[in-house]
């Protein structure tokens, strides 16, 4: 990182004036990601005026944009060149396009990167792994939300409230080894082509705020003021199941970050007593709790994405690590 030194000469006669301190030069930062990036849920919707930007929910006040204005605060300052993260996106859409409703679409997201990149920060696996097939599978009543989101359960015809065996026997284990597979193979992809497209940028994979406590006895209480519990309808043996999933990706997820010397911002670890069954301290929006956002004037719930108090937690964590960075 270059860093300027600003030196005043003066007369003879003149009092000596100390040099002004050094001034780091602002840090060409490339944002990433899906909808735990976008932040899905918080208004306002960033591209209102055009729905190739709007249909990735992508909110004004999400964490890249919170974790700058912190940084800003701390006497660091990112030059975002551009925030990619979009709703729905996949491991692949780094590199692919990215199809939105309506016949719209995302350009690859490692667009935005250039040999003058410094920061690539981001948030991407959930999709790949499969989190929405993984909650229709298990819960009847988001198979039949309306509108229909992305996705399907992964055998519709295995009752919801058999998914927490469905997932650890038979072909629903061997489909959940196949999107971690997948996962793997895709992380490796995406960092291969940061490293050849920005060389000189330093890596920071951001991993998903805990949905679901150590105490699931939690999850069985609405929130207070509200209807539903946190998780609906999914049986309460498929917690465990749910959790182990989220923390199974949260370790591959280090893993292939350590793997390519890039830096992992472990929110698994730190967000346990925030989790959606955590009443007014959780830090997750209950699956069919309302969210700020509507579609066409319909509410749409927070589907278990972070709420503010959330995304302010990733947006500090995530400031923490750039710092880290930027003064090693």
């Amino acid at each position: 990182m270059a860093v300027v030194a600003v030196m005043v000469c003066t007369a003879a006669t003149a009092p000596a004036t100390a040099q002004e301190p050094a001034r780091a030069e602002p840090v060409s930062t490339v944002f990433f990601g899906d909808s735990y990036a976008a932040n899905f849920g918080i208004a306002p919707i960033f591209g209102a005026w055009d729905l190739n930007e709007y249909y990735c929910f992508r909110s004004e006040e999400n964490y890249p944009a919170v974790a700058a204005r912190e940084l800003a605060e701390r006497g660091t300052t990112l030059d975002v060149a551009s925030d990619r993260s979009c709703g729905a996106a996949l491991l692949e859409h780094f590199w692919t396009t990215q199809l939105l409703p309506k016949g719209k679409s995302k350009p690859p997201q490692q667009e935005a990167l250039g040999s003058e990149t410094r920061l690539v920060v981001g948030t991407l696996s959930g999709n790949t792994l499969g989190f929405v097939q993984i909650l229709q599978q298990c819960s009847q009543t988001f198979r039949n939300l309306d509108p229909v989101l992305p996705g399907d359960p992964v055998d519709p015809g295995d009752p919801a409230e058999h998914c927490a065996a469905f997932f650890t026997t038979g072909d629903g284990r061997q489909w959940l080894d196949s999107r971690f597979k997948t996962v793997e193979d895709d992380l490796q992809t995406l960092f291969g082509n940061i490293v050849e497209r920005s060389p000189a940028a330093k890596a920071v994979l951001v991993g998903y705020p805990r949905i679901v406590p150590d105490n699931f006895v939690k999850c069985e209480i609405p929130a207070p003021g509200r209807k539903y519990k946190p998780l609906a309808d999914i049986p309460t043996d498929a917690l465990p199941v749910f959790d182990s999933v989220q923390e199974r990706l949260n370790d591959l997820m280090r893993v292939k970050a350590d793997e390519a010397g890039a830096v992992f911002v472990d929110l698994y670890a730190v967000t346990g007593d925030n989790t959606a069954c955590d009443g007014d301290d959780r830090g997750i929006g209950g699956l069919f709790e309302t969210s700020q956002v509507k579609l066409l004037g319909v509410p749409l719930p927070w589907l278990l994405h972070p709420n503010t108090r959330g995304r302010d937690i990733q947006a500090h964590h995530v400031a923490t690590a750039i710092q880290h960075i930027l003064s090693a």
